[in-house]
Parts: C-alpha cells; sequence; structure tokens
C-alpha cells in the first residue's frame, strides 16, 4: 500500500532564494504612469503611446504594454484596436463608489483606533500633523497631497489595520484627481482642520466621534466633484452615480 508523505515534507523541500522579491520594470512603470496620472501631470483625455513612453523610460515596449493594460483594468486607461490610447475621463460614478467603499472601511478603522492607539501613536500622528502645517505654509501642494495620505494610513497601521489601507489605496486611486483638482489654499486648512479634530477624537478615546468626522471629512467630495465637473467640464464623463 502507498503510504502518505509527511505533509510538511513539500514546505521543508523549498528552496531558499538568494534575494527577496523586487519591483519587476513593469511594475515600475505602474507607479510612474498612475501617478502621473493621479497627480494630473497626464491629464484626462491625453494620448498615450508605447513606443513614446519605452522611449522616455528606457524600456523594452513589453514592460510599458502591460503597465498600460493594469491602468486600463483600473479604468485609468481607455484602449481601443486602432485608435490612440487615452488617459480615461474622471467619472463620477467611480469617484462617488471609491467614496462610499473608503468612508464605510475608514470610519470602522477609527472607531478601532480610538481603543487601540497609545501615546506614542498620537505623537506620531501629531509628527505628521505638524508636517502638513508646513507643507501649507510653504504651498506645496503635493506634498500635502502625500501627507494627507500618509496620516490616514498611519491611523490604520497603528491600529493593527495594515490590510485595510491597502485596500483603502485600491479603491481611493479614483478620487485622488478630483483630491488634486480641488487641493488649494482652502480647501487644505479645512483638510488639515479636520486632521487636527480626528487626532483629538482618537485621542480622547471616542470612537464614535472619530468616525463621524471621518464621515464628514471624506464626504466632502460629493460636492467637490459637481465643482470640478463646471469648471473642467471636457475632463469628466457624462455619467450619474
Amino acid at each position: 500500500m502507498k503510504t502518505l508523505r509527511d505533509p510538511e515534507a513539500r514546505v521543508r523541500d523549498l528552496p531558499m532564494l538568494d534575494d527577496p522579491p523586487r519591483p519587476s520594470v513593469a511594475d515600475k512603470v505602474f507607479v510612474a504612469l498612475q501617478h502621473h496620472i493621479l497627480t494630473l501631470a497626464l491629464p484626462p483625455g491625453s494620448k498615450m503611446s508605447e513606443v513614446e513612453v519605452a522611449d522616455q523610460m528606457g524600456v523594452s515596449r513589453q514592460p510599458v504594454r502591460d503597465a498600460f493594460y493594469r491602468l486600463s483594468k483600473l479604468g485609468f486607461l481607455n484602449m481601443r484596436p486602432q485608435r490612440a490610447t487615452t488617459v480615461s475621463l474622471i467619472s463620477e460614478e467611480a469617484v462617488m463608489r471609491a467614496k462610499f467603499i473608503r468612508t464605510a472601511m475608514e470610519m470602522e478603522t477609527c472607531r478601532t483606533a480610538a481603543t487601540t492607539l497609545g501615546p506614542d501613536d498620537i505623537a506620531a500622528l501629531q509628527d505628521l500633523l505638524d508636517a502638513q502645517a508646513d507643507a501649507i505654509a510653504r504651498q506645496a501642494k503635493e506634498e500635502f497631497h502625500t501627507l494627507d495620505d500618509a496620516f490616514h494610513r498611519t491611523i490604520c497601521e497603528r491600529a493593527g489595520l495594515s490590510y485595510v489601507w491597502d485596500l483603502i489605496h485600491e479603491s481611493k486611486a479614483h478620487m485622488d484627481r478630483v483630491r488634486m483638482l480641488t487641493l488649494n489654499s482652502q480647501s487644505q486648512h479645512l483638510a488639515y482642520t479636520e486632521h487636527i479634530a480626528l487626532h483629538q477624537a482618537i485621542g480622547q478615546r471616542d470612537g464614535d466621534a472619530a468616525a463621524q468626522i471621518v464621515r464628514t471629512h471624506l464626504s466632502r467630495i460629493q460636492s467637490l466633484i459637481h465643482q470640478m465637473q463646471a469648471e473642467n467640464h471636457s475632463w469628466f464623463t457624462e455619467d450619474a452615480p
């Protein structure tokens, strides 16, 4: 009769890797292109060429083609046979869907953070608030955007919910282009003020208040998108949420 092998033998037989996995060329091209799209360096409607991108980045066409495909699946590129590839227009439906998902996850994350974060965690968030204030004073818009994300990400990480930020980061990208359009001095001050209130609620261990603050904080995009549609009509699709 055939005997079963030790189930752990398959694990013991695995080879040791010499080096940890590193981002592929396609991954690096994807990250660079997505950053340019989300920060509006490549605005909606921009034409994209595999050949041009490959030449500018010093890579072959295959990783560019792979990156284009990933971006198209996320809704950021329109790839059509025999027609130019273009950066997708901003979809209000996609933005509102992302806002709903992000709000639901961050409200529960902030409830958890209010019961789990300690003094060191609260201090780390304060450091980020100080950096945000400095970015506002220097009118460093993109830096403030990065610090804004870092503040929300740190709450997730310090609450032991890093995986939640991974999900948020994946879904919120459609919100980011609208945020970049509306990130002026006034909106930065408002976001910073709401971050201070959220920081205080978490520090006071008031989960309900923290959840409500983050709901209000993220809901502002609903009115902002209508303002941006009026000012940048050609950058938006005609869909409805």
